[in-house]
């Protein structure tokens, strides 16, 4: 008994976590990993509209990379309709598969 009492003895066997407190640290940890959304030039805004226009016209399919605090996410698809009051584009990937994408979102299209 008298080795639990010393130094910090006491704490180190008694040491919990409740499940809110585990919550609100994962939480905290995932927090710090968010990053922040790169900033494009113009002439890079003008090649990614381009590319999506090019797509919408030749019904080719293009990759999208889309920006996510976390991860980025990459959608292959045809582009199938373009909003210009909303600045999205509609992006297909099958018969009844398809997203609208915010055009402030992405930041890569590959041909």
């Amino acid at each position: 008994m008298g080795k639990k009492l010393e130094g910090n003895g006491l704490w180190e066997s008694s040491r919990i976590i409740i499940p809110e407190h585990k919550e609100a640290y994962l939480k905290l940890m995932k927090d710090r990993q968010r990053r922040g959304k790169p900033e494009l030039d113009d002439l890079e805004v003008q090649l990614i509209e381009q590319a999506l226009i090019d797509s919408y016209n030749t019904r080719t399919a293009v990759s999208v990379t889309v920006f996510s605090p976390f991860d980025d996410t990459v959608m292959t698809g045809v582009v199938t309709s373009i909003n210009t009051a909303r600045r999205e584009v509609k992006l297909s990937r099958g018969e009844d598969d398809f997203s609208w994408i915010k055009l402030e979102d992405i930041i890569s299209v590959n041909l």
